[in-house]
């Protein structure tokens, strides 16, 4: 007599059906109906939720995940999204009017995140819609809740989740690059400046950690910038998002590589935009500098020949 997977109990199943990550449960569901049967309980998706991002525990017991089933919450905030997501023309996207965001900073190799924090950003009012998009998971002015277990001996080595969750739309998006695609340091304070981006719809999506000297997390936020290098404002924002929420993902391997790319590019192509905006400034300058030049030197001839 063969025995098989399946003749083990259903709970037993279960347990280890549980502690597989998303792709391997999603491959197992597609070996035999009944691993598909047990493979598609909301359950087994939301303990693989809450273990891949811990700050969802806090939005799972404010109820804020009752509209979004666990299975489509893992399949649309842990693939990274397409970077040229943008609304189709003529597709009027129904803006979010509110955000949920969970934040996780971890060190790289796993364990226990350093931090977790969730952000409700009410997204509706005319003041919101029309400032620059910014939201602060760690103030400055305010210590975070938790701090690290032990100091950030290598702040390059942070990894860091930022899922951003529509509950009205029962939508979510990840807009965070996971590892850091640039360090470098304040010019004022010294401390170190850990970036995550993720370029959406040609505009970046950046998220900064500030590490403070003695080794803690002293401000994160995250915020929009387009090409020019001019802040986004909510709307704007709210739309890439919307946008991106409905796009297809894209995973694989190399995403982390191909999210630091992506950085670099903006990164070059804003300074190429900015230095040739300085140079037709410089050539205006020089126009009018010249024009002025021979409205006087013509004034003081007119005089001369008089």
């Amino acid at each position: 007599m063969v025995t098989t997977i399946e003749d083990l109990p259903a709970d037993v199943l279960s347990r280890a059906l549980r502690r597989l990550d998303g792709r391997s449960l999603a491959a197992a569901s597609c070996a035999t109906s009944g691993l598909r049967a047990l493979a598609a309980d909301p359950d087994t998706w939301r303990a693989l939720c809450l273990a891949e991002w811990p700050a969802l525990a806090r939005l799972d017991r404010r109820r804020l995940l009752d509209a979004l089933p666990p299975r489509r919450l893992f399949a649309d905030a842990s693939p990274f999204p397409s970077p040229d997501a943008t609304a189709a023309p003529g597709l009027d996207l129904e803006l979010p009017d509110r955000l949920v965001s969970a934040v996780d900073v971890y060190a790289r190799g796993g364990g226990a995140p350093l931090l977790s924090r969730v952000v409700e950003t009410p997204a509706s009012s005319s003041w919101f819609l029309g400032s620059p998009f910014r939201v602060e998971a760690v103030e400055r002015r305010k210590p975070p809740e938790t701090e690290p277990a032990a100091p950030i001996t290598c702040p390059a080595d942070l990894e860091l989740s930022w899922v951003v969750v529509d509950p009205a739309r029962g939508r979510a998006v990840n807009v965070s690059s996971r590892r850091a695609v640039a360090v470098d340091r304040h010019w004022y304070t010294g401390e170190t400046l850990v970036r995550f981006a993720t370029v959406l719809g040609g505009c970046k999506f950046e998220a900064v950690v500030s590490c403070a000297e003695l080794g803690g997390v002293a401000e994160l936020g995250l915020a929009v910038e387009d090409a020019d290098g001019a802040a986004v404002a909510g709307e704007g924002a709210l739309r890439l998002l919307a946008a991106a929420m409905e796009a297809p993902r894209r995973g694989g391997e190399g995403e982390h590589e191909e999210a630091r790319r992506r950085y670099q590019e903006f990164v070059r192509r804003k300074k190429g935009r900015k230095e040739s905006k300085a140079r037709r400034e410089a050539l205006v300058d020089l126009c009018c500098s010249a024009a002025s030049a021979a409205v006087v030197l013509t004034l003081i001839a007119a005089v001369a020949l008089r």
